[in-house]
């Protein structure tokens, strides 16, 4: 286990110079600074006290620092090596602990407070098997670029190596999946390190960052000041896009006759919804909205032509196929939006705009990359292509307006009903965003129930939909939906989940009651692994290995939800006739005291359409089992 400096290739480089970059004053806009420049530096995020030389032991150090930091909520479980920490953690009067019952809960209520505030999420865990159980929430982070600090506890700098009780190399272990991890084992390091904690991971593309404290770092004496100066050599991430870059993408955009706007997650993270509107409205091309970018672009407006990918619309799919032009911005070219990727949008020519210089041509080679935060770059883009459109006149797409609009209106999104009788999920989930409407929060777990709700709730604002993308992690909803009201506490948040998912983390329903934290949970219960259960059934010859859960209708039903909720002190309930459904998601909404938790009996032959196989071109999309949709007027 290292004991040295900072780990990561990026931050071994030179030293940066003390010039602030123009994203750190985006991005530490809501952190009022001091007056002078001189006396503090200005990446080190909170209000900015000055703190005079205090003594004080490591332990209380790290409580100060995240007071000084500005963090207000953290997630946790105590133990052994971390113990020293929880003592003066139980005075503060800033930060608000929330004791969860599992450590992944913590890691993903960190995710979700993260994803509804925009800032950084913190969750705190002891060494060993404590350090372990948030390794998937850190990796579910890493995936999906949420900005979350980890601390935990480590075993005394003098027995590491030696096997010690709960000892494991959680800097080892988890360097492959956060942005920056850190070992510390000298108490005056902490304020420090944990300053350039949160800028790392709030700073750039966002991401987690692990802190592990050895338990005589936590113990040992310190003089505490603040605020401390960062040290972070050769971190410096790039903001601004270049020009020159800037006027060659709005030269492709005036010369293009059908430009879609490929919209992914890093619009969101650059909370640059209100610059994408101006751009999309000028250019007037499709926008597409990945996943991960669901509700940054108005599902309502008029340019919206849907999700792509896998589970994608028609219209989003085949827009990406047969464009000339492919205006990147955020996005990654991940496989679940391309398909096969050498058959993926064929002739259009790429402008890939991304902060993160390794994703440029990383899986698609860009015609025009332009490195740097969205946030900048879009503004620039949106006056050169006034410019460029003044200059050799607008380009006259109604023919390719044309033929979206024809997919658009031929191919929507929709289901059939269920043959068995029983409820249709998708009409579930439809009537649950209609009910609650667009100022709620809508968090997913994985499955199907993730792209029903991505693909039935209309969502209108940023922020308002939070899923495991990347890592595709069962038992995300429910502690991301409870991170995600104490985060936005005067919103509803509900955690749409799956039966399957749902028994990975339904612990975290104590802590909610506890906390006074009434999220409310929908059990999308076909009462088996659904999404596996449909490959089965498309795949291979309907032969159904071990993917029955027996909670559902006809079944011995273990658990049996409702009474599973009442045993947590929460709302129990159940829905098992489609008459029923608007009446059960009116009454959850009017109970506010406490979770709610709904057991929607629904039908396990239900599947999600559009699909695209693995393995195929995105113009072999289904709409439904063996049927493709007829591509002759459109080509």
């Amino acid at each position: 286990m290292s004991k040295g400096s900072p780990i990561s290739p990026s931050l071994m480089a030179q030293k940066a110079g003390p010039a602030r970059s123009v994203h750190a004053k985006k991005q530490d806009a809501a952190f009022p600074v001091a007056a002078s420049a001189e006396a503090t530096d200005t990446r080190v995020q909170g209000p900015n006290n000055v703190v005079p030389p205090t003594e004080m032991t490591g332990s209380q150090a790290i409580v100060r620092s995240l007071e000084e930091l500005g963090v207000d909520d953290v997630f946790g479980l105590p133990g052994g090596a971390i113990l020293p920490t929880y003592d003066p953690l139980m005075d503060s009067k800033k930060l608000r602990h929330i004791l969860v019952r599992h450590e992944q809960g913590a890691g993903h209520a960190a995710e979700g407070y993260a994803m509804v505030t925009g800032r950084a999420g913190v969750c705190i865990a002891t060494s060993g098997p404590g350090a372990t159980n948030l390794v998937t929430a850190i990796a579910d982070a890493h995936m999906d670029s949420v900005p979350m600090v980890a601390i935990t506890g480590q075993v005394s700098s003098a027995v590491i190596g030696s096997d010690a009780f709960q000892e494991a190399d959680i800097v080892g272990i988890t360097m492959p999946i956060t942005k920056h991890s850190y070992l510390v084992t000298n108490a005056d390091d902490i304020p420090r390190v944990l300053a350039e904690a949160f800028h790392i991971a709030t700073s750039g593309r966002p991401g987690p960052v692990l802190v592990d404290i050895t338990k005589d770092a936590q113990q040992g004496k310190t003089t505490f000041s603040w605020p401390p100066k960062i040290d972070l050599p050769g971190y410096r991430t790039v903001v601004r896009g270049h020009s020159k870059q800037v006027r060659e993408a709005s030269r492709l955009i005036a010369a293009a006759q059908r430009p879609v706007f490929y919209v992914g997650g890093g619009v969101l993270k650059a909370n640059a919804s209100p610059e994408l509107l101006e751009l999309a409205e000028t250019v007037g091309a499709p926008v597409v909205t990945t996943l991960m970018a669901r509700g940054v672009f108005p599902d309502s407006h008029p340019q919206h032509v849907g999700m792509p990918g896998m589970h994608g619309s028609v219209s989003a799919v085949t827009a990406l196929q047969q464009s000339d032009l492919l205006i990147t911005l955020g996005a990654r070219f991940d496989d679940r939006v391309t398909g096969v990727l050498s058959t993926f949008a064929p002739n259009a020519k790429v402008i890939h705009a991304d902060i993160d210089p390794a994703e440029i041509s990383k899986n698609r080679t860009a015609d025009v990359p332009i490195v740097g935060s969205v946030k900048e770059i879009i503004p620039e883009l949106t006056e050169a292509v006034r410019a460029q459109f003044e200059a050799s006149g607008t380009p006259d797409i109604t023919p390719w307006w044309s033929v979206i609009s024809r997919l658009r209106d031929t191919y929507p999104t929709g289901w059939t009903e269920p043959e068995d009788g029983h409820i249709a999920p998708q009409q579930v989930i439809s009537r649950i965003g209609e009910l609650t409407g667009p100022e709620g929060v809508y968090v997913a777990g994985v499955g199907q129930h993730q792209m029903w709700t991505a693909q039935f709730i209309k969502y209108e604002r940023p922020r308002a939909w939070l899923n495991s993308g990347g890592l595709g992690t069962m038992g995300y909803s429910v502690p991301a939906a409870m991170g995600a009201k104490v985060g936005s506490p005067d919103r509803v948040v509900w955690a749409i989940d799956g039966d399957g998912c749902f028994q990975m983390t339904n612990q975290e329903l104590a802590t909610c009651l506890i906390n006074n934290i009434p999220i409310k949970v929908a059990i999308i219960n076909n009462s088996s692994l659904g999404m596996v259960r449909q490959w089965q059934t498309l795949f291979y010859e309907s032969r159904y290995s071990n993917t029955d859960l027996n909670t559902g209708h006809d079944t011995v039903r273990v658990p049996d939800f409702v009474k599973l909720a009442d045993a947590y002190g929460c709302v129990g309930l159940r829905c098992e006739r489609e008459e029923d459904i608007d009446a059960t998601i009116k009454q959850a909404l009017e109970i506010n005291d406490r979770p709610v938790v709904i057991d929607f009996v629904v039908s396990r032959d239900s599947m999600v359409w559009p699909m695209v196989p693995t393995g195929v071109s995105n113009d072999l999309i289904q709409i439904a089992r063996n049927m493709t949709p007829t591509w002759e007027e459109e080509e």
